[in-house]
């Protein structure tokens, strides 16, 4: 099987072809941390985890980089509302977004750099621009890449730099040389945050940081670069304007880019009162719950996030579980074992196909159908189909909790009733039924269905779980 990606960069599907035989060096524009981590950043953490782990599983060789923004002007305005140390804001979002990593399965990165642990690479990726005259110091201290001087601007984002430039106005007291231009340094003012360089005190601008900390961990060419939807046109236009420029060398082979994160159909925004962080979503939702809703679409295309969506995830992924219910015992598969299987085989197959989740998990309810039959007909045989269910699973990091607490639990983050009432209610009716008094029993079924608990009798018990 071969692997395929889309290339932003070619706006097409292509054989991936890695750098060196079996290995694939991946970095990925991570988080800038003056708040709490939303839905969005969810689903591009979710995106290249669940790549990073197939991936892995094939056995390719791995590095994967993704980067902390920890000094940038939205952290330096939100640690001046808050009357606190910029540091101590970043050091306070960085760890809430661990939490929330850990919370959602998403497995670290090889390597997750600072933008302020690499400073000194900054300034000299910005030194040889400067020298090489890509860039130059402005008027007011900022340092500036020159557009006009990268013929190719514009090729990843498939912009005209003229049209960009037509599109541009000229403020009065302009100090750029084009409108285009960008910065790479900016200087510090008396009181401001900022490290010594050869063009004054100041800190990196946004852009300059991605290319340092990228090649300085990666080297100057490297297999796959990725991101969020948002990001194409500036950001990583402007990476390889200045990172081919640097060193004269092609930046990335492969761009992917996760797509956008709607809700009820809106684009989310606070103004609108759609914004949801990923811990507000967990104190509803099971982190497996949202972990498969974002999963369950194509990484590519955009999603929209709802209440009747997450509903349906949570639904789809009780399926998985009702049908592992009986085998909760039952460890995952070795990958190699199953290869000879035809769901593995289209798993694979779906995974190849530029890391297709939806066909993936379409092969896996195709696999759930089969262990429903076999549970009927063959219990030997379901379980080792239960096997190859959860290794397919564990391959997205789902289907890794406790199937019957997941089920009791319905998918919440939250329970209700607690477990001991319930199983309480289900004693008491099960003597009511050995005493025939069948109307306290179906009172009881009831009772517990008002509360969102539905009983499943069969012979061997009655087994509970929440709707």
């Amino acid at each position: 099987m071969t692997l395929k990606i889309y290339n932003t960069l070619k706006r097409e599907k292509e054989v991936f072809r890695p750098i060196h035989e079996g290995k694939i060096d991946l970095y990925v524009c991570g988080i800038t941390v003056y708040d709490y981590c939303h839905i969005g950043h969810a689903r591009v953490l979710l995106a290249f985890d669940a790549i990073t782990r197939y991936l892995r599983s094939q056995g390719w060789d791995v590095t994967y980089v993704r980067n902390i923004t920890d000094i940038d002007d939205r952290i330096l305005v939100r640690a001046g509302e808050n009357g606190e140390p910029y540091t101590e804001l970043t050091a306070r979002m960085i760890a809430a977004m661990h939490e929330d990593e850990r919370a959602l399965g998403v497995l670290p990165p090889d390597h997750e750099p600072r933008a302020t642990g690499h400073i000194d690479d900054i300034i000299a990726m910005v030194s040889n621009l400067v020298n090489n005259h890509y860039a130059y110091r402005a008027d007011n201290g900022d340092v500036y890449y020159r557009v006009k001087r990268f013929p190719e601007y514009g090729k990843l984002s498939n912009k005209n730099p003229d049209e960009l430039l037509s599109g541009a106005r000229i403020e009065p007291g302009e100090v750029k040389e084009d409108p285009r231009d960008f910065a790479l340094w900016k200087a510090a003012g008396e009181g401001d945050v900022g490290w010594e360089s050869p063009w004054g005190r100041g800190r990196p601008g946004w852009h300059i940081e991605c290319s340092a900390m990228s090649t300085c961990l990666l080297g100057e060419t490297f297999d796959i670069h990725g991101g969020g939807p948002d990001l194409p046109f500036p950001h990583h236009e402007n990476e390889i304007a200045q990172s081919e420029a640097a060193t004269g060398k092609t930046f990335v082979h492969y761009w992917m880019h996760a797509g956008a994160v709607r809700v009820d159909d809106e684009k989310m925004s606070k103004s609108l009162n759609n914004f949801f962080t990923i811990r507000e979503v967990l104190k509803t939702y099971h982190p497996e719950v949202v972990r498969y809703f974002l999963l369950s679409s194509h990484y590519r295309s955009p999603i929209n996030y709802s209440e009747a969506n997450l509903i349906e995830a949570r639904q789809g992924l009780e399926r998985f579980y009702q049908a592992l219910r009986d085998y909760s015992e039952v460890p995952p598969a070795a990958l190699g074992d199953i290869k000879g299987s035809a769901y593995y085989r289209r798993f694979v197959e779906a995974m190849d196909d530029d890391f297709n989740t939806r066909e993936a998990f379409s092969a896996m309810y195709d696999l759930v159908r089969e262990l429903n039959t076999q549970a009927r007909e063959d219990r030997e045989q379901a379980a080792v189909l239960a096997a190859e269910l959860k290794a397919l699973g564990a391959v997205l990091g789902v289907l890794e909790s406790d199937p019957v607490a997941f089920l009791q639990n319905g998918g919440v983050a939250e329970q209700g009733d607690a477990d001991e009432d319930v199983e309480a209610l289900i004693a008491e009716r099960e003597t009511a039924k050995q005493n025939k008094d069948y109307a306290r029993a179906d009172g009881i079924r009831e009772e517990l269905k008002a509360r969102g608990i539905v009983l499943e009798d069969s012979r061997e018990g009655t087994r509970w779980r929440r709707a």
